[in-house]
C-alpha cells in the first residue's frame, strides 16, 4: 500500500472524516447511556439497542480513519449511512425535534459533499491504482 501524504489528503475528505468520526462517538456515547439507563423490564431491548449504537459507531469511527487516510473502502459505506441519515432527518423535522432534524441534515450534507466532491474523488480513486 502506498502511504498518503498531505498534498494527496484533500481537506474536504478530511473535513467528512472528522464529521464522520464525531457522528462515531456521538453513537458510542448513545450506546453507552442506554446501557447506564437498563432497567430490568426491558433488558433485552437496552442491551442490542446499546450493542447496535456500540457497532455502528466503531464501524463509523473506522471509516472516518479510512478516509482521513484515503482509503477507498471508506466511501462506500459512509455514503450509505449519510443517505440514512438524511431520511431520518426528515422523520424527526416536525415540532420540538427540528432540530434534531437540522442538525443531522447539515451533518449529513456536509458529509457528503466532502467525500463526494471532485479533488476528493480524484484523491480516492489514486488510492485504487
Amino acid at each position: 500500500m502506498v502511504e498518503t501524504d498531505e498534498r494527496h489528503r484533500p481537506g474536504a475528505l478530511l473535513g467528512a472524516a472528522v464529521l464522520v468520526g464525531l457522528e462515531g462517538l456521538a453513537l458510542a456515547v448513545l450506546g453507552v447511556l442506554e446501557l447506564a439507563n437498563l432497567h430490568s423490564n426491558r433488558v433485552a431491548l437496552a442491551v442490542t439497542t446499546a450493542v447496535f449504537f456500540l457497532a455502528l459507531g466503531a464501524g463509523l469511527g473506522a471509516c472516518a480513519r479510512g478516509l482521513a487516510q484515503v482509503r477507498t473502502w471508506a466511501r462506500g459505506p459512509v455514503v450509505a449511512v449519510q443517505l440514512i441519515t438524511l431520511l431520518l432527518a426528515i422523520s424527526f423535522w416536525g415540532g420540538d425535534t427540528r432540530p434534531v432534524a437540522v442538525t443531522l441534515a447539515l451533518v449529513s450534507v456536509l458529509t457528503l459533499v466532502g467525500v463526494l466532491n471532485p479533488v476528493s474523488t480524484r484523491a480516492l480513486a489514486a488510492d485504487d491504482s
